[in-house]
């Protein structure tokens, strides 16, 4: 249901279950939530791709077969199981990079928005299309998609089950890359994915940490995080070669870290 491919510093994972449109059923939410832990505990993986079989769909969300005859008090477990998984995504310390190859609607939607950041086919679109099954979204849409789009925009689209396509998308600020022919997705994601593994690793770990300190914390409290791992970085041994490679005029070779930043205070 979900299959791991390595390609130097680079791991793919691709959700693949094309007969039910990619939906997330539970084992491929356990198996999503275990390949992300397992290439962040790897320092040898510098980002990770998201995507999924085929061009029609990237994810057409929760599999609704599973939520049949379910009550409160097990869907109120499924949720929480979801977003604790989308949770372990977003502040993963690699990058993990949504490659969006088709339609993206509930919760595939949610784990886009879970994403690093995504790139989209043009053949893609996104969608919460929840409120017309007399559900809302669960997996934390009613959270992210407001601070990705502001709370009108992201009203609208929950309440009425509008999809965005690529290019609308883009305009809100969904993906930082202008969608691309579905042909060229996976060539365009890896070149993206193989240029953020040549930066510095603990560099890379450290921003990631840096924006989940900040996410949601005031303008003082995420400068603190920044300031100290901005100074762990200026003393490190990565940045000594970063430096003197940029003065050589020459690539920097960085070397796996061997343990995630720490801050100090």
């Amino acid at each position: 249901m979900l299959l791991v491919d390595r390609a130097g510093a680079v791991t793919t994972l691709t959700i693949n279950r094309p007969e039910a449109h990619n939906a997330l059923n539970t084992e491929v939410l356990a198996a999503l939530r275990a390949a992300v832990l397992e290439a962040e505990a790897d320092p040898a993986v510098r980002a990770v791709v998201v995507t999924g079989t085929g061009q029609k769909a990237f994810c057409a969300g929760a599999d609704l077969k599973e939520l049949v005859g379910m009550g409160p008090d097990r869907a109120h477990e499924k949720m929480r199981s979801g977003q604790r998984v989308l949770r372990d995504i977003e502040r993963a310390a690699v990058p993990v990079i949504a490659a969006v190859n088709g339609v993206a609607l509930g919760g595939g939607f949610e784990l886009v928005l879970a994403s690093t950041f995504s790139v989209l086919s043009t053949r893609a679109s996104l969608g919460l299309p929840e409120s017309g099954l007399g559900l809302i979204p669960g997996y934390g849409g009613t959270q992210r998609l407001p601070r990705a789009v502001g709370s009108p925009t992201a009203a609208y689209l929950m309440l009425t089950g509008a999809r965005l396509d690529a290019d609308r998308a883009h305009r809100l600020g969904l993906t930082p890359v202008p969608p691309v022919a579905p042909d060229d997705l996976a060539e365009t994601v890896t070149t993206l994915a193989e240029r953020i593994a040549a930066q510095g690793p603990l560099a890379v770990r450290s921003i990631l940490t840096a924006l989940e300190a900040g996410r949601d914390a005031p303008l003082d409290a995420g400068l603190q995080h920044e300031t100290a791992l901005a100074a762990l970085a200026v003393g490190g041994a990565e940045s000594e070669e970063g430096i003197s490679a940029f003065l050589e005029r020459r690539p920097a070779v960085f070397a796996a870290p061997t343990n995630a930043p720490e801050e100090s205070t």
